[in-house]
């Protein structure tokens, strides 16, 4: 069921348990569209493996109305067994008061080793030597690409696959050419110049190639690097300039209809498959040397519950494991699976184009691990607009890479307020 809807429709564990079950998982998450039904589809294969638990799935508004009410239950004691989260927007969710930890040793039981995730993935969900967040997968920005058209500029190697940029100078040099050859009426590449998520994104990752840092290691000083900032900013900005966007035009529309390029999410990736598209997908170009795409991940998380323990929970910690392990029906959807064993399978690496950038597990541009960072989160909300003026031109790029360090300043002298009490009494949400 996606939408949103009141805490009425919750339950309270007063309702009859499905045939043969002898103990009740209640879980929430956030996937609709695709992801929703191979959620689906993964939940029905535990269900079938798994009769003696009942799962109860509910699927709730995506965004902020998702962790308002998952906040809001875990501080009224009536939160699910098992929920979903961006792994973001985990240090701002009061790990501790909001979230339990994970039991890694009943994990262990289930066959969920830290071995078996990249280690990067797995550290982030970690919040004072306690897990807290269990990856799903990583979901990364795209440089998405018509073969057709690269074929006429000559921008396919032998493989197949789009010739490597290194620099900003040959990342131009492709766009040049990928328009000499390209349909008339359309953009080069799709390029979200006027929305904020993705163009903060897209900040993001080059910032990252760039060896930009954002803040020292106790969160405690802003190391922002303006100069660095604002080289990205011109970098996205000269592709409205020299013409190879057009701001405002549906990027997927545009790419199916014969634009050589788009940068999207992996998400993408049935979309245009279904299309029936000859096309490749990379990881962001490493224009600036150091490869570098910008990931969030899904993760399972213990929304805090005064009493949890017991089968319910045991359950929780099954299910979370069963469909991590699990998760090729996940990777069809274009997500890279965490659990570093599924990618080393015949049937993953058949997948395209996943198989083409599933390097960006190795190379993953997060954003920093603070609390107003994650998806949708103040972070992205406070800064994405403020990068949309520099490539639209409404403002210039130095003038706004200062204006980033000053909110950025500020942000991190603001408190959290969601530590457990004003989420409960409608305090804002991280």
């Amino acid at each position: 069921m996606a939408g949103s809807f009141g805490f009425a429709a919750l339950g309270t564990g007063a309702d009859a348990l499905a045939s043969g079950a002898d103990t009740r998982v209640r879980y929430w998450n956030l996937f609709s569209g695709g992801d929703g039904a191979n959620m689906i589809a993964m939940l029905d294969a535990f269900r079938k493996a798994n009769p003696g638990i009942d799962v109860k799935d509910s699927t709730l508004q995506w965004g902020n109305p998702f962790y308002t009410k998952l906040a809001m239950a875990a501080a009224g004691n009536r939160a699910p067994d098992l929920g979903v989260m961006h792994m973001g927007r985990v240090t701002g969710f009061s790990p501790g008061r909001l979230l339990d930890p994970w039991d890694v040793g009943l994990l262990a039981k289930y066959g969920i080793r830290e071995q078996d995730f990249n280690p990067l993935l797995w550290r982030r969900g970690v919040i004072d030597g306690e897990l807290y967040a269990l990856p799903l997968d990583i979901h990364v920005q795209l440089c998405f690409y018509r073969k057709d058209v690269l074929k006429k500029a000559g921008l396919l190697g032998d493989d197949g696959r789009m010739i490597p940029v290194t620099s900003t100078d040959e990342w131009f040099d492709v766009l040049k050419k990928a328009k000499a050859v390209q349909k008339k009426g359309l953009q080069t590449i799709g390029l979200w110049t006027n929305d904020q998520n993705f163009q903060w994104w897209f900040f993001v990752a080059f910032y990252t190639q760039l060896g930009g840092r954002w803040f020292n290691e106790d969160n405690t000083e802003v190391l922002f690097d303006a100069d660095k900032a604002t080289q990205v900013l011109e970098f996205l900005r000269r592709h409205v300039t020299d013409g190879y966007v057009i701001p405002g035009a549906p990027t997927g529309e545009q790419f199916i209809n014969g634009a050589p390029f788009t940068w999207e999410g992996n998400w993408s990736v049935p979309v245009f498959s279904g299309a029936k598209l000859d096309y490749g997908a990379t990881p962001l170009p490493p224009v600036f040397g150091k490869p570098a795409t910008h990931a969030e991940s899904h993760a399972f998380v213990l929304p805090h519950q005064a009493d949890r323990g017991g089968a319910a929970n045991e359950g929780a910690h099954e299910l979370a494991a069963y469909v991590v392990k699990n998760a090729l029906q996940w990777a069809a959807g274009g997500h890279i699976p965490a659990y570093t064993p599924t990618l080393s399978t015949a049937v993953y690496r058949k997948l395209t184009p996943q198989n083409e950038y599933v390097s960006a597990m190795d190379h993953q541009a997060t954003e920093p691990k603070v609390w107003f960072a994650g998806s949708t989160g103040v972070l992205a909300q406070d800064l994405g607009p403020v990068v949309v003026s520099s490539t639209m031109g409404s403002a210039k790029p130095a003038a706004v890479a200062n204006r980033m360090k000053s909110r950025l300043t500020k942000l991190l002298a603001s408190k959290n307020p969601m530590d457990g009490r004003t989420a409960a009494q409608g305090g804002a949400v991280a």
